[in-house]
């Protein structure tokens, strides 16, 4: 009766190839609306996130327990309802070790849904900002002073931290979509998505696309979006690095993925 809960490991590396090739072969105009939902959905997460940590009487550890818990919903969304989501397809790669997509056809998909990811989270943040909820330069709410805050913070954080903090990141973030694959039930791709997803807000990991929100939404708040626009890439370039680097992780240290490894390279 359990068995019928949840998929075994050797399914879900089906199910991963199989999704890899539907997504290589997805058309740009799916890909790129898609995209454009998954972005808005993650940035919904990291405004409630926000919210949560402009708490003043919280304590800090309570508050970004708090904090991860509410941010596990934009992933939530992404996953049942469906959406392109570019970290998470770092796990197209188990389909190109099947043989079943190009590594042109994966790369093509990853462009596409970066910059609809980036397109759907910084048009959420131009509709909070227009909302009035963080504010306006001289007045911010708490809210706003909170977004202001993670800004600043992200962009002082060096290339090494960054990069490593992506890596850390997306090891949990491809773990929650693997988790919620496996699961046969709704309640059980919550649960599946929530802790992994949880622990990296709450551990002060790094998402580039969860960064797409909360580094404009800063900017807006702080008047400065236009000025310092190019200065967000600061952060994304190296936490995009290491989200790539983090889901290989997770693909290519099973073993049966790493013999495939071996054997594509060994062929050539």
């Amino acid at each position: 009766m359990s068995e019928d809960l949840f998929l075994q490991p050797k399914e879900v590396s089906k199910v991963l190839s199989s999704a890899g090739q539907k997504k290589a072969e997805t058309s740009f105009y799916e890909l790129f609306t898609s995209g454009i939902l998954a972005g808005m959905y993650i940035a919904f997460g990291a405004m409630v996130a926000t919210v949560i940590l402009s708490g003043g009487t919280l304590d800090t550890g309570l508050a970004r327990f708090l904090s991860g818990s509410v941010f596990s919903v934009g992933l939530m969304l992404v996953l049942i309802p469906g959406a392109e989501l570019f970290t998470g397809n770092i796990l197209m790669t188990v389909g190109l070790l099947d043989k079943r997509l190009s590594l042109i056809k994966m790369f093509r998909n990853w462009a596409i849904v970066y910059c609809a990811n980036f397109t759907g989270a910084v048009f959420l943040a131009w509709l909070v900002y227009n909302s009035g909820l963080l504010g306006a330069v001289g007045a911010l709410t708490p809210v706003g002073a909170v977004a202001v805050n993670i800004t600043g913070a992200k962009l002082s954080l060096g290339f090494i931290p960054a990069l490593f903090r992506g890596i850390l990141c997306n090891m949990l973030v491809c773990l929650a979509v693997i988790m919620c694959i496996t699961s046969r039930t709704i309640i059980g791709k919550i649960f599946g998505i929530y802790f992994p997803i949880m622990v990296f807000v709450a551990s002060g990991y790094e998402h580039s696309i969860a960064n797409m929100y909360f580094l404009p939404a800063g900017l807006f708040a702080g008047g400065e979006f236009i000025a310092r626009f190019l200065l967000m890439f600061k952060n994304l370039i190296p936490v995009t690095i290491g989200n790539i680097i983090g889901g290989l992780i997770v693909v290519l240290f099973y073993p049966k993925s790493g013999k495939k490894l071996l054997k594509l390279f060994s062929s050539k």
